[in-house]
């Protein structure tokens, strides 16, 4: 063989060296990049409760949690008894932020998932100040079939229904996702990986809307910017799991 051709051979293996250890580089920088961006996001969200502890949560006008909350198989679970007003609220307050919550009722159950709640002893209970997303057997529960709908599982309660189709049954896990942004004067609400609605949450149109609600003379209701997540309890068994809070700019 001649020394030339050596040569070339020679040269053509370390460049095909020199691209195989670049192009382990980039992987490697890749892979960096995807883990850090995943550690990003995983630190925007504050878990509320992960299975395994309810530090998070006080009872509404409380320093502890009631006891009728506790941890069940690694959920969240309201059981009824010792009197009623045993709403839990999230220690932390909120103005711009997504909440992503799962949610399953028993049997002719009723709960619900509050924001913006603002306790003062004039509002005996957190459904006075602050909006909710209804949690409901849409089958079983007498609430279902009034109001035209604005009681339904995943409505905005007597304001905007969500349509029934998009729920999962009393027993089974639906995924609620609410965003919420003050500053931008919307609220967007997900049932199951489906957007069922968007609304104001201040001025004409949500004056408008409480005009024409239930809430029209209750003083405080829907005022309150900032604020916090509540968890109803309406008497029944029902359950929540993987609670989590991303904070918006």
């Amino acid at each position: 063989m001649r020394i030339k051709t050596i040569i070339h051979l020679l040269s053509l293996v370390l460049v095909l060296m020199n691209c195989k250890s670049e192009k382990e580089i980039e992987i490697k920088e890749e892979n960096k990049t995807q883990q850090e961006t995943s550690k990003l996001s995983e630190v925007q969200w504050k878990v509320l409760f992960d299975g395994t502890s309810t530090d998070a949560f006080r009872g509404y006008r409380q320093d502890s949690i009631y006891p009728q909350w506790s941890i069940e198989d690694g959920n969240l679970a309201f059981t009824p008894g010792g009197g009623s007003n045993k709403d839990i609220i999230s220690k932390d307050q909120f103005t711009n932020f997504i909440l992503s919550i799962e949610w399953k009722v028993s049997e002719g159950g009723n709960s619900g998932i509050f924001w913006g709640v603002h306790e003062d002893d004039k509002y005996p209970e957190a459904y006075m100040t602050g909006p909710e997303i209804q949690v409901l057997d849409n089958e079983r529960h007498p609430d279902s079939f009034v109001a035209n709908g604005t009681h339904k599982a995943g409505s905005l309660y007597d304001m905007i229904g969500c349509p029934p189709e998009l729920i999962n049954p009393a027993g089974e896990w639906n995924l609620c996702v609410i965003e919420v942004s003050q500053d931008a004067n919307i609220a967007k609400i997900s049932m199951n990986g489906t957007q069922v609605m968007t609304f104001p949450l201040h001025g004409e149109k949500w004056d408008e809307m409480i005009a024409n609600s239930k809430f029209t003379a209750w003083e405080g209701f829907g005022k309150y910017r900032t604020g916090h997540i509540a968890l109803q309890d309406h008497g029944d068994k029902v359950w929540y799991r993987n609670i989590k809070v991303k904070e918006l700019d």
